[in-house]
């Protein structure tokens, strides 16, 4: 796998992949990274033509999983590690 290229995004990293079979455009954010791999095509085929599918519709529904997967990473951190469990430390008065 190499790096085909970087597209410009001002919140996200977003790298385009290649092997010799299929490209995978990887964004990332702060905390969380989505990856879709594909085929390539004849309309597929360059960075200039990825970047053209990586248009603004298709970035708001990648910032919404991300909103999404914040929100579930942060219901299953507080259903594991719940903040009212007792400690083994004195309380400090």
């Amino acid at each position: 796998m190499r790096i085909l290229g970087y597209l410009d995004h001002p919140i996200l990293k977003i790298t385009v992949f290649k092997t010799d079979t299929r490209l995978s455009i990887k964004f990332e954010n702060s905390n969380f990274e989505q990856t879709y791999k594909f085929r390539p095509t004849e309309q597929t085929n360059s960075l200039n033509e990825l970047q053209k599918l990586v248009d603004e519709t298709f970035i708001a529904r990648v910032m919404d999983h991300f909103q999404q997967m914040e929100q579930d990473f942060e219901a299953a951190f507080q259903r594991n590690f719940p903040e009212d469990e007792d400690d083994d430390f004195p309380a400090i008065i």
